[in-house]
């Protein structure tokens, strides 16, 4: 298996678990800003040691090339906005029904890794990345029935997909430009500089406008750690396989979260599908098995 694909099956799968316990800090009362904000409080001081634990056995860090910064704060800001929005739409459908909007990322994905980086997919691929899009609008459907496209739901994993794809070839082409080719260095650095600017700006907008959701994040610290610990080791596996393989790839590999997430919204939160929302799984996970074997 190559490496760009363990990283990216480790990273979906402790995201969809990061997933799981922010839909708990959202339904506790947290808003979404505030649970967003538990995922990047903490990881800037742990990369950062793990950094310095580098140096410190004779490693040396990488230079940063002209437009790092660009692409950082362009995919860090993304991604706030892309986990605000997955937090909220899980108050309006079920666990892996969300999870399930925010893989509309995919398509998004190839046109703005085009338009941005210039890289392209093949049609086979695109073709089964097409399956899972078409596995995402039939999960559009309201739960109540009818073939209504357009709804809040909708809107709002449209929104996040629409966020993620930015976010996703910002930190591609952030990590390009860290000066190393030792893959877990150059994903490290680029997540604790990325994760340090997330932390400030969001952490400063919950100042201003949600104090108690900020205080809220450090009075119940034994979930929102393990938000944070959890939000590290995920990014850690995405940023790793950015920086291997093409954006549009590494989230369509990625899909294979849904699945995970369906076990999950079972075993633990007891939730239940109709036949819709299970055809419409069962598509992206199609689409998720055919890129991984089109890759091999």
């Amino acid at each position: 298996m190559s490496l760009w694909v363990a990283a990216t099956l480790l990273a979906a799968s402790v995201q969809a678990l990061r997933f799981l316990l922010q839909k708990r800090l959202s339904v506790g009362g947290l808003s979404p800003a505030a649970s967003t904000f538990a995922r990047f409080v903490y990881a800037p001081a742990a990369v950062a040691l793990g950094l310095a634990l580098w140096v410190g056995l004779g490693g040396a860090l990488p230079a940063i090339r002209p437009g790092f910064w660009l692409y950082a704060v362009s995919g860090g800001v993304a991604q706030i906005l892309a986990t605000m929005c997955v937090v909220a739409l899980f108050a309006r459908r079920n666990f892996a029904v969300g999870i399930a909007f925010s893989k509309v990322t995919v398509l998004m994905t190839v046109a703005t890794g085009f338009l941005v980086l210039g890289e392209t997919v093949t049609l086979a691929d695109l073709a089964a990345m097409s399956v899972g899009l078409l596995g995402v609008l039939v999960l559009s459907v309201p739960a109540d029935g009818g073939w209504q496209i357009l709804n809040r739901a909708s809107a709002l994993g449209l929104a996040s997909g629409a966020f993620f794809s930015i976010s996703a070839v910002g930190y591609r082409g952030a990590s390009l430009l860290v000066a190393t080719d030792v893959a877990i260095l150059r994903a490290a650095v680029t997540l604790c500089l990325v994760t340090l600017v997330q932390t400030v700006l969001l952490g400063g907008w919950l100042l201003w406008r949600d104090r108690a959701g900020f205080t809220a994040v450090f009075r119940r610290w034994r979930t929102t750690s393990l938000v944070g610990a959890t939000s590290m080791l995920g990014s850690l596996g995405w940023f790793t396989a950015y920086t291997l393989q093409t954006a549009a790839y590494v989230n369509a590999v990625g899909q294979v979260e849904l699945i995970l997430s369906l076990a999950i919204s079972w075993l633990v939160l007891g939730e239940k599908f109709s036949r819709r929302e299970l055809l419409a799984i069962v598509l992206v996970s199609v689409s998720v098995v055919a890129l991984i074997l089109l890759q091999a």
